[in-house]
């Protein structure tokens, strides 16, 4: 019986799965399933996860096309046999005291359906610039009954496995797909416990497929969403960690930023150096107060 299941969606990113593996495996527990969907990668990421499968370091792992993000997330999803699922996005930084703290109190409130937190923010164009940000003051006006719904990103979002036949999957006609289902979480009145803790750290990286979203789609995205959850919007409209993202994404796609960047993205050992600073950031970030709490709804 696992506790939690980590499932990672990917494709063609192997220098950040080494990274992200190096930080899960070492501290894995016997109760914890990693689930791995990859999209069949051609840069050598196949090989490297079918080893770890092989070596009983990975429990699940399949490679075939996805035709979009929220397809291949969905599978993960489908897959996990935990009681508890956590989205590992590859090129963030995750908190695994901090996310196994919000698994236990999942654990023992059984009528918690997910559970956020807060997260600090950075990319690799400026990795010495990092922000703290949290949806908590949104949260608190959904919690009093202020607003009918509220978004927030996935990057910290844990998920009960028998929840999903309450809150559903992600809706595979959407880019913004964390943005249409924290809206969707919420408008329906799921149980959500607040962790005032920061379990990750966002990284807004090239490549991504949030930076590919143009403008004409959040626009009709966030119509649909709007007016679908009875969603006010916070002067925010698609969520400020996608919209950081986008922003991120299209800048590192041309110039000097785009030239650095990709240095740091092809040269494993630099951009290793990177993320243990940045892992390091948010570990002492969370270790500097011992009185983070949760807050629910339910």
């Amino acid at each position: 019986m696992f506790t939690i299941s980590y499932i990672i969606a990917t494709k063609n990113r192997l220098s950040f799965l080494k990274i992200l593996f190096s930080q899960l495996l070492p501290g894995l527990q016997p109760d914890e399933e990693i689930v791995v969907i990859d999209g069949q990668s051609n840069d050598g990421s196949v090989a490297f996860l079918e080893a770890l499968l092989k070596d009983g370091k990975i429990h699940q792992f399949i490679s075939e096309p996805d035709r979009n993000q929220a397809e291949a997330w969905n599978k993960g999803m489908l897959m996990a046999r935990g009681t508890i699922i956590k989205k590992l996005i590859d090129d963030d930084v995750h908190d695994f005291a901090a996310i196994r703290t919000c698994r236990d109190f999942m654990l023992q409130n059984p009528q918690i359906d997910a559970c956020i937190s807060n997260t600090l923010e950075t990319n690799l164009t400026h990795p010495d610039v990092i922000s703290h940000s949290g949806r908590l003051p949104w949260f608190m006006d959904w919690k009093a009954g202020k607003v009918p719904s509220f978004s927030f990103g996935d990057v910290y979002l844990l998920l009960r496995r028998s929840s999903l036949s309450f809150i559903g999957l992600y809706d595979t006609t959407f880019k913004m797909i964390d943005w249409e289902y924290s809206l969707r979480m919420s408008y329906l009145g799921a149980n959500i416990a607040y962790y005032t803790g920061c379990n990750a750290m966002s990284v807004s990286t090239p490549g991504n497929v949030t930076s590919t979203a143009t403008k004409q789609l959040l626009k009709r995205e966030e119509k649909i969403g709007m007016l679908k959850y009875d969603y006010a919007g916070d002067k925010a409209g698609i969520s400020k960690y996608s919209r950081l993202k986008i922003a991120v994404g299209t800048l590192l796609a041309s110039g000097d930023s785009n030239k650095r960047t990709a240095v740091q993205i092809h040269n494993e050992a630099a951009l290793t150096k990177i993320y243990a600073g940045f892992y390091d950031k948010l570990r002492g970030h969370n270790a500097a107060n011992s009185n983070w709490a949760f807050i629910t709804n339910a």
